[in-house]
């Protein structure tokens, strides 16, 4: 995915750059049209891959996924369920389907590069519209509007995807944790009894006194 998105990129900056120069060369203005999408295409991957790389750079997908931003708000689910995001956010290509499984990483990692995902293409819709300025210049208003509707419309889904599954992880997480409170809980009343076994053996078996047998308990078990 990655090397694709790259590709296209720079395709489309060669196909923009040579129908640039094929307008001033015969002035057709199907050419222009054709120089405004190409164009527009390479802004809209370029950018989306420099986004990426910057949060990648900053964050390293250790977004705090306690924070009011990444909360769930009452109306989300009624919504998701609307649009029927369960049906299609499974069809969704993934960009780097690593940072996201389970078998190479912790449900609590996968939970914070969910967050940082949601920020990526948040990020990313509001910079979708920022070729509209170049409709000053170039005119073509429809085709700039188009392709920015697209775009931000495209990574809207993985917003709303992103929020819809990070609930469930989160509770993966939260039943994890509690599991591994009850295993560290049983751990500690183990250790416990083995010490107080031995200390009372200590004294009885062997005769020793309180402090005797606390110094070699504290031997055995450091």
């Amino acid at each position: 995915m990655p090397r694709k998105m790259k590709s296209l990129s720079a395709f489309s900056l060669a196909a923009a750059v040579l129908m640039v120069a094929l307008f001033q060369l015969f002035h057709v203005g199907f050419f222009l049209s054709l120089s405004i999408t190409f164009g527009t295409i390479a802004y809209h991957l370029g950018v989306r891959l420099l986004i990426g790389g910057i949060f990648n750079i900053t964050m390293k997908n250790q977004a705090d996924c306690t924070r009011k931003w990444f909360q769930i708000r009452p109306w989300e689910k009624k919504l998701y369920q609307f649009l029927k995001v369960k049906k299609w956010k499974d069809k969704m290509p993934v960009y780097k389907p690593d940072i996201f499984s389970p078998e190479k990483h912790t449900w609590d990692e996968i939970a914070r590069a969910m967050c940082q995902s949601e920020l990526v293409h948040e990020t990313n819709l509001v910079f979708s519209f920022l070729p509209l300025i170049a409709s000053i210049w170039f005119g073509s208003f429809s085709v700039f509007l188009l392709t920015s509707i697209g775009g931000a419309a495209f990574d809207l889904m993985f917003v709303m995807m992103q929020r819809y599954n990070r609930p469930r992880v989160l509770k993966l997480v939260g039943r994890k944790e509690k599991a591994d409170g009850k295993s560290l809980q049983s751990t500690f009343y183990q250790l416990k009894y083995y010490v107080t076994e031995s200390f009372y053996e200590h004294i009885v078996a062997e005769k020793y006194t309180v402090l005797q047998s606390a110094d070699r308990c504290l031997t055995e078990f450091w």
